[in-house]
């Protein structure tokens, strides 16, 4: 009897069907090559529209997998494109620009590299806003897409962004025929990391995701003079400081208080010496909004009161303070709200309901995303995902008070790199074969 249950028994087993193995295990499985592939993103960080070296690693992954991949598409972007069958088009990007930042994490593989900016600044460079994890993920989303064919329906573009920092790359990507040249989205999707959600969550905020981002100047003219002798002179420096309180009004005391808005001034430069009262003062200002009704508010108030302190100076006309919004600015995020919580419901039941927190509030950081949306707000639907990066452990603490958390943009910023690139690629993968399901 013993012998024959033992006869039979592989023959049993061998009919039995095998389970499927699951996105997340492939991803741990993985995950070494992965971690490899970070690491040296991270050590080898690259300046917005310089992502030459990144954009290789990210196509050469690409193409090993089986996309059709052009390169040098909006400068150093770079789009891969995977056909599979009718079906809906799926965007998936991936940012991959590092900031002017001195790295200070102590990380073995911590960068080094020093670089010269476009705007001609030479500092060191870091990956100090986890755009090398948003890239490794890709790389395995992309990897995981293609051996999945068989599940999904569709065509798939992958892009490698370039600039996202400098909120130029998406337009330049559009402006180099990323809607003409290659399939047209009808969904576009893509993940940031995040220093304020535990590692191994997925954060999903419906509407407004991210805020407007104006850069703004406001030249403070005078009439320069002897410091002993003020009354013989204009002070642009007394004037500016005069700017520089009043502008706090247009938030505390013009906005609707349930309407985030930021009016920061974050550079004042006046005056040369001691004794001498300069003729000029800059002020560069951040101004972060939602809606454009909101910003282009705060523009006009920005100008009424450099105009309104400047006339109480006593300024000629010919020296009025002058204000220069930059161009372009990057526009608000928002994430399209029926789709965004289509996408938090599904990956809540996919991942777990307690991985997937749906955010109540936008963040005042910018993203240049959106406008792979706004090239075409009638056909787009697109959303972009929170992952978190920091130990639960770790934020608990910091949310106690008893030790800083750096934030995202810190020399001291180091994501629990593992989480967020398993996480990102599992919510990435899940979600584009939800859309594409066959």
């Amino acid at each position: 009897m013993i012998r024959s249950l033992l006869t039979v028994t592989p023959l049993l087993l061998a009919a039995l069907p095998v389970q499927a193995e699951t996105v997340a295990d492939r991803i741990q499985a993985d995950l070494p090559g992965l971690i490899a592939t970070y690491r040296d993103l991270h050590a080898n960080p690259e300046l917005s529209f310089q992502e030459v070296r990144s954009a290789k690693v990210m196509a050469d992954a690409a193409r090993k997998a089986g996309f059709t991949v052009t390169e040098k598409v909006g400068k150093t972007g770079l789009v891969a494109v995977l056909r599979n069958g009718a079906g809906p088009t799926v965007l998936i990007r991936a940012d991959m620009d590092a900031l002017p930042v001195t790295e200070q994490t102590g990380l073995p593989f911590a960068s080094k590299l020093r670089g010269t900016s476009t705007a001609g600044v030479e500092s060191g460079i870091m990956h100090a806003c986890g755009h090398d994890t948003h890239m490794t993920a890709w790389i395995e989303t992309a990897r995981l897409l293609a051996a999945r064919k068989a599940e999904w329906s569709g065509t798939l573009v992958m892009i490698g962004q370039p600039a996202e920092e400098m909120g130029l790359g998406a337009r330049e990507m559009l402006a180099d025929g990323l809607y003409t040249r290659f399939p047209k989205p009808d969904y576009a999707l893509a993940f940031h990391d995040s220093a304020d959600l535990p590692s191994g969550t997925v954060g999903v905020r419906p509407g407004w995701a991210l805020a407007n981002v104006d850069s703004i100047d406001v030249i403070v003219k005078g009439v320069g003079g002897h410091g002993a002798y003020p009354h013989k002179a204009k002070d642009p420096i007394v004037l500016a400081s005069a700017i520089v309180m009043r502008l706090q009004t247009l938030v505390s005391r013009e906005q609707n208080p349930v309407d985030p808005a930021v009016v920061t001034v974050g550079s004042f430069h006046g005056g040369t010496k001691h004794n001498i009262i300069s003729d000029e003062a800059k002020l560069e200002l951040t101004v972060r909004s939602f809606s454009d009704e909101d910003r282009q508010r705060l523009i006009e108030g920005i100008r009424r009161i450099a105009a309104g302190e400047g006339m109480a100076a006593g300024l000629p006309q010919d020296r009025m303070p002058v204000v220069t919004v930059k161009e372009p600015y990057t526009r608000a995020t928002f994430n399209s709200p029926d789709f965004a919580r289509e996408i938090a419901d599904d990956l809540s039941g996919k991942m777990g309901a307690q991985r997937v927190i749906v955010l109540e509030q936008p963040v005042m950081g910018g993203e240049d995303f959106d406008e792979y949306r706004r090239a075409d707000e009638a056909h787009v639907k697109s959303t972009i995902l929170w992952i978190g990066g920091v130990p639960p452990e770790t934020l608990a603490a910091a949310r106690r008070g008893e030790k800083p958390q750096p934030s995202i943009h810190s020399p001291f910023w180091a994501p629990e790199a593992d989480k967020v690139i398993a996480t990102g690629a599992e919510a990435l993968t899940l979600t584009a074969m939800r859309l594409m399901k066959r």
